[in-house]
């Protein structure tokens, strides 16, 4: 694949077509190191321990039998919050 560097803001970068991703496995999103040596730049995943999913019944059914909700007073709007 072909590409040149682009500006975009104040970065510059490349653009990776999906067949480049399909083969690398990875996805938009995924979090990867670039690295520049010897005048090569190579691009790797970073392998993050995926996240555990939750759910909304079980998150719930977690709540203790006796637990009340309560107010917290948070004190005077700062800025320009409204209350």
């Amino acid at each position: 694949m072909n590409t040149a560097i682009q500006k975009w803001g104040n970065s510059q970068g490349i653009r990776l077509n999906r067949e480049i991703l399909n083969q690398s496995n990875l996805n938009l999103g995924d979090a990867v190191v670039v690295e520049a040596k010897n005048n090569v730049i190579t691009i790797k995943p970073i392998k993050i321990q995926k996240r555990k999913k939750y759910s909304l019944e079980k998150l719930v059914a977690d709540i203790p039998s006796d637990y009340s909700a309560e107010e917290l007073d948070f004190g005077k709007p700062v800025g320009r919050e409204e209350w």
